[in-house]
């Protein structure tokens, strides 16, 4: 898992530089707009997935004008309806590639994703396909200044009786990984506890990682990029091991 939590921190840094905050914002609104719908309430206190959806606005200061307006026009029984899709494929140097998406047409974003893994060395596989190759995992990023008035040991014990399965303190950020199973118990302890989390969602972490070369890399890092900068994408997951030299290409 510390190879996929350096990757997070990476994307962190990265996306300070280079001004993807909007892209951050598109997407916790179409988070927002989905909960809306699906869980039938304009209220958290009565939509568990609203509560997290806002709790991630909140985790990257979404101003509360926008989460109103957003919660207001979901509730809109005209308003756009969001679905969520994923698709499953192999990247160049036959690196997996998990692509997770939330679409308005779906014809539209199944073309877009084929045509990035056409384009740029991969392939478009069957949903179900890389199954074995990820797990889904809890994962929660708290910013080290938000726990300054922890004792760490105690904080961690406090999160194991939530369901943590491994805690990780790197750069400015604590990474808090739980089982699929154990995510609400993780968001509960949390909310006991007071500490807000900058982002609490779902991932999908390798089992194990594969080597490339540096030539192979960045060509994998160019079409997460590519699929990246696609509106209806969310995220990508992959199982490429970055090493130090990689990295150095991403600054």
């Amino acid at each position: 898992m510390a190879g996929h939590s350096k990757w997070a921190n990476i994307k962190r840094r990265k996306g300070a530089q280079d001004a993807k905050r909007a892209k951050v914002f598109t997407r916790i609104l179409k988070e927002i707009a989905i909960a809306v719908k699906e869980g039938g309430s304009p209220d958290p206190d009565s939509n568990p997935r609203l509560r997290l959806a806002i709790a991630n606005a909140k985790g990257v200061n979404m101003p509360k004008d926008n989460i109103n307006r957003a919660i207001k026009k979901a509730s809109d029984k005209d308003s756009e309806s969001y679905q969520e899709v994923t698709y499953e494929g192999y990247g160049p140097a036959g690196i997996a590639l998990f692509v997770e998406a939330t679409t308005d047409n779906i014809n539209r974003t199944v073309s877009n994703v084929r045509a990035i893994f056409t384009k740029y060395g991969g392939s478009l596989g069957t949903n179900g396909s890389l199954e074995f190759i990820f797990d889904r995992k809890g994962v929660f990023s708290i910013p080290l200044e938000r726990l300054s008035e922890w004792d760490m040991e105690e904080f961690e014990m406090e999160l194991i009786d939530g369901g943590a399965e491994e805690v990780e303190k790197e750069d400015e950020f604590v990474t808090i990984y739980t089982s699929f199973e154990d995510f609400g118990n993780m968001q509960k302890k949390l909310e006991e506890l007071s500490i807000e989390a900058e982002s609490q969602e779902l991932q999908r972490i390798p089992n194990s990682t594969q080597e490339v070369d540096i030539e192979d890399g960045k060509k994998v890092l160019n079409i997460i990029e590519k699929f990246e900068e696609d509106d209806d994408v969310n995220t990508v997951f992959h199982n490429m091991e970055l090493s130090e030299a990689l990295m150095a290409e991403m600054e």
